[in-house]
């Protein structure tokens, strides 16, 4: 038996994705403490894990990020999202590591797990020497020659050319674009006497897992030697939600050969007005039936016949029942309706959605609009794009078949726990 110990953002997309880890572990023999919001304590505590609260940093579990950070409200854009990474997770820094450091001395865990987002990790992981496993919640965006930084949206580029537009693009990131990030994240680390570094993905010398499959990723100069593909990290089937009344509705449909499309837009970038109202208005008087899923049972507007709407429906049970995922890019979600061979119309240019965006039309999963506010004529396209040329699919479904080779939770666990046992960096067998 070894223990842990979690630390994950306040963030549900980056809590989610990592119970099953948490879940694999207890059910091994392991002892796991998780530290994440109060908000998140029922779900932590059903993991199997003990929770561990933040104290000493801002808890904005609630998703009320706008009155945690009065000020937010003055930025749109990308200088809301350099905002939110000064305040929301720069911020975090310090009190994180207070908190970490503190459950570490009461703990002596053999290992730390932690998400990327964590930054506190990072400098616990180098100053402490703490053995720490990173558990990504989203595209792999390490550093790389061919791969230009994560949050422009740009594709690869492995020629020359391509190559100095990546060189030149993290000076541009770095030094301009999130040039007070990268201020405030150096201040803070020359207060405390840490090693100051950009403030964007990184991978620790430890263990880092990536919750996806290569095919899904772009084609890479370098891969660090102590990174796995695991295959995708599933949200468990929710047991103790009810499905909609109108579920027979789905069922009828699929059983009349009516194609479904299910409409989301995640949990941070929520207003209908993006993404689910056009869309419903884009297919309304097609032969489909529309599922909107994030917002009222009324719609934000008077749903059209072939429509229904719900605030939360657990995608296990609905995703195969679907033809074709309409989304603004939410990474879990994209996993989800892959692991299902859907294809994919994706919508997003916020958080990690242009990245997600880009490797969805990259793989040939299916289309990426490159916008958060599409046009009715553009969904409509787009999503008939998908449903008629069966490249999409066959994409999706190839993906499907890489994924249904691995079985992530259970991989995570055993690599966590070579981690803990040998206190060394976990090394890839076929290092590339």
């Amino acid at each position: 038996m070894a223990r842990f110990l979690f630390a994950t953002m306040a963030v549900p997309g980056h809590v989610a994705p990592i119970a099953p880890v948490v879940r694999t572990l207890v059910e091994r023999g392991h002892e796991v403490t998780w530290y994440t919001s109060t908000f998140f304590a029922d779900k932590v505590r059903a993991s199997g894990a003990s929770f561990a609260p933040i104290k000493s940093a801002i808890d904005f579990g609630d998703g009320d990020y706008d009155r945690h950070f009065p000020e937010r409200v003055n930025y749109q854009g990308l200088r809301q999202v350099v905002y939110d990474f000064e305040h929301i997770f720069v911020g975090s820094v310090e009190g994180y590591v207070t908190d970490l450091r503190e459950l570490i001395e009461t703990l002596h865990p053999a290992a730390m797990v932690i998400d990327p987002a964590v930054g506190a990790g990072a400098i616990l992981s180098m100053v402490d020497g703490i053995p720490t496993a990173i558990v990504n919640v989203s595209v792999l965006a390490l550093e790389d020659p061919a791969i230009p930084p994560f949050g422009m949206g740009l594709p690869p580029g492995l020629s020359p050319a391509g190559r100095l537009r990546t060189k030149l693009a993290y000076v541009l990131v770095d030094h301009v674009i999130f040039a007070r990030v990268n201020r405030a994240f150096r201040t803070i680390c020359k207060k405390h006497g840490w090693p100051t570094f950009p403030f964007r993905p990184y991978a620790t010398r430890w263990l880092y897992l990536q919750p996806s499959v290569e095919a899904l990723e772009y084609p890479r100069a370098s891969l660090p030697p102590q990174l796995h593909y695991i295959g995708p990290l599933l949200p468990d089937r929710a047991t103790d939600h009810q499905l909609p009344s109108w579920w027979a509705d789905i069922k009828a449909a699929k059983a009349a050969g009516i194609p479904v499309v299910l409409v989301t837009q995640g949990t941070i970038a929520t207003d209908p007005t993006e993404l689910i109202s056009p869309t419903l208005r884009a297919l309304e008087f097609e032969d489909m039936f529309v599922v909107a899923t994030g917002v009222e049972p009324t719609g934000p507007e008077s749903l059209p016949p072939n429509a229904r709407a719900a605030e939360f429906i657990p995608f296990v049970p609905l995703m195969p029942m679907v033809d074709a995922y309409v989304t603004n890019g939410g990474f879990g979600g994209v996993v989800i309706a892959l692991a299902n061979g859907i294809p994919i119309v994706s919508a997003g240019t916020t958080e990690d959605k242009a990245e997600v965006g880009g490797r969805i039309a990259y793989t040939g999963v299916g289309v990426d609009l490159k916008t958060n506010r599409p046009t009715e004529e553009q969904i409509h396209r787009a999503v008939f794009s998908v449903l008629r040329d069966p490249r999409y699919r066959e994409r999706a479904q190839a993906i499907q078949q890489d994924f249904a080779t691995h079985n992530a939770p259970l991989e995570a666990a055993q690599l966590i726990e070579q981690l803990a046992a040998t206190k060394t960096p976990v090394i890839r067998r076929d290092p590339t």
